[in-house]
């Protein structure tokens, strides 16, 4: 065995466990749980509902309707645009990842650099599947969008300055607007609930994960730990810039909301990588793909501890660009912006 284990390594094990069974327990107790009564429907992401009435209402706060996963933040903007956007982005990831692997081989995804960027082209694919999905939706004839109408109306609602202004109007959707073809309906909210909570994952795990990869890559590893396998090259450039371009993009478009919550996705998709390290170097894997993961050190403690805080700036500073772009843009384009929950 290359991976030689010592009375402080246990304190990293005790740190990832912590980390990653911490996170169940907190997606347990908010996603777990799916809630409905006469004023709220289900707070999973699949969001059909057992009546034969279903009725348009206010969504939890951090869940999307199906409409949401491939409608613009933009009134106007055609589903269209999004699976352009989405679809392009794919492609050109795929071109990137291509030649990563053409250069270095299949073995280039012991790095962290490449999950996550392969997870970004997860994303893409689920989304450009669900934005085809949407746009074909919304060109059926005669138009079954009632759950778009549906979302609009609901946003509007959210956009209400009085509380008593909200109500009414609230209770005037649920007298009015009603879902035809109940069965078809259904199916279509459970198709879409089930890929937008596959795409929110994604979503929010990236965010924070491209954040991270990027600024450990500029700020320590091309100033401190540039080599062969680190160094900085076009190849390396342009994976740790348009793996947030493209994000940034698409997050600039999209509907989707970023919940604080999430968090834990990050972390769970991190404390996976980390385990896979541990795995292989105890089956003879003999190098570190990072230094700051090396466990014959008595300073792993302290580096496992800073990477896992690590975390909760990473993923603040996506969902701080998130609430700026919910703040100011609606102040900047009244009218042609739509606030995401």
């Amino acid at each position: 065995m290359a991976l030689e284990v010592y009375w402080y390594d246990f304190v990293c094990f005790g740190i990832v466990g912590v980390a990653f069974f911490g996170a169940l327990l907190v997606i347990w107790r908010k996603e777990g749980g799916s809630k409905c009564d006469d004023n709220t429907i289900y707070e999973s992401l699949l969001v059909a509902r057992p009546d034969s009435d279903v009725f348009v209402s206010a969504l939890p706060r951090g869940h999307v309707s199906t409409s949401q996963l491939w409608t613009s933040c933009w009134r106007g903007v055609h589903p269209g645009w999004l699976l352009v956007t989405r679809s392009m982005s794919f492609l050109a990831m795929a071109g990137f990842l291509a030649w990563d692997v053409v250069d270095w081989d299949a073995t280039i995804f012991i790095y962290y650099t490449e999950w996550t960027f392969a997870l970004v082209m997860v994303y893409f694919a689920l989304g450009t599947i669900v934005s085809a999905y949407g746009c074909w939706l919304s060109s059926l004839k005669p138009r079954s969008d009632n759950g778009a109408r549906a979302e609009f109306l609901r946003r509007d609602l959210e956009e209400s300055n009085t509380t008593n202004s909200i109500s009414y109007r609230e209770k005037e959707i649920k007298g009015t607007i009603k879902l035809q073809s109940h069965y078809a309906e259904e199916e279509i909210r459970q198709r879409a609930g089930c890929w937008g909570y596959l795409m929110q994952i994604a979503f929010q795990t990236c965010g924070g994960a491209v954040i991270m990869t990027d600024i450990v890559f500029w700020c320590v590893i091309v100033p401190f730990l540039s080599n062969t396998h680190l160094g900085l090259n076009t190849l390396m450039g342009c994976m740790h810039t348009l793996n947030a371009f493209f994000l940034l993009l698409d997050t600039s478009l999209n509907s989707l909301p970023f919940p604080w919550f999430r968090l834990t996705y990050f972390v769970i998709w991190s404390s996976i990588y980390v385990v896979f390290q541990w795995v292989i170097h105890a089956c003879g894997f003999s190098w570190w793909p990072y230094p700051f993961l090396e466990l014959d050190t008595p300073w792993a403690p302290l580096w496992y501890f800073c990477l896992a805080v690590l975390h909760v700036p990473c993923y603040g500073i996506y969902a701080l660009i998130i609430r700026a772009k919910n703040s100011f843009l609606p102040r900047l384009f009244p009218h042609a912006f739509i606030r995401s929950r």
